[in-house]
């Protein structure tokens, strides 16, 4: 016989986060999940894009900053997420109970853009956190999707290296590297896809 593992609720996840030298966790519908170690290629463009939005909020003057490790909790299962990047809007802060003590969001007006790198667990970034953060109305959400894509930027040099991991179904059949953009209309995502060139 086998045992199940024990749920935990969000705050008792929480109130017990499982602190580990850089490790990081996530809690999805009530079990603890250890975050794979990002690899070089992952931290690059986490890099990249963080540098690239900070530039712009800057220069529009929005009250927005990019925190390192914040989470956003579920409105619709006992999950916890930490997204790779995270646009948080400071001025809603005082509406989050969770924000002072643990670096935890639920409301959509306090996060303006939700970023995952896709890497082993592009299940749980292309249907987990996808249908999580349209319950939660989180108006942008972005799916990097890298491996062999060519990204504007130097260090990638245009070459394609590894393989896709998405599903065909939502990069293309043969895969192919993608950036999802997905976008909040009347309470549902549209998605807008880039491959390869596409602006």
């Amino acid at each position: 016989m086998q045992l199940l593992p024990q749920t935990l609720t969000v705050q008792q996840f929480l109130e017990s986060y499982p602190h580990g030298r850089n490790r990081h966790y996530e809690l999805h519908q009530g079990i603890i999940v250890e975050m794979s170690p990002p690899k070089g290629k992952h931290e690059e463009i986490v890099g990249f894009l963080t540098l690239e939005l900070s530039l712009e909020i800057k220069r529009l003057k929005l009250p927005w900053i990019i925190p390192k490790t914040a989470l956003v909790k579920s409105e619709i299962s006992e999950s916890a997420f930490c997204p790779d990047i995270l646009i948080l809007n400071r001025s809603n802060l005082q509406q989050e109970q969770q924000w002072e003590e643990y670096s935890t969001l639920w409301q959509a007006a306090s996060v303006p853009l939700a970023i995952e790198i896709v890497n082993s667990n592009w299940r749980d970034d292309y249907y987990l956190k996808l249908s999580e953060y349209e319950a939660i109305q989180i108006p942008e959400y972005w799916i990097v999707d890298y491996a062999a894509l060519r990204l504007p930027f130097d260090f990638a040099q245009g070459e394609r290296s590894g393989q896709a991991h998405g599903a065909r179904k939502f990069i293309g059949n043969p895969k192919q590297p993608a950036l999802s953009i997905y976008q909040l209309v009347e309470e549902e995502y549209q998605v807008t896809k880039f491959q390869d060139c596409d602006r």
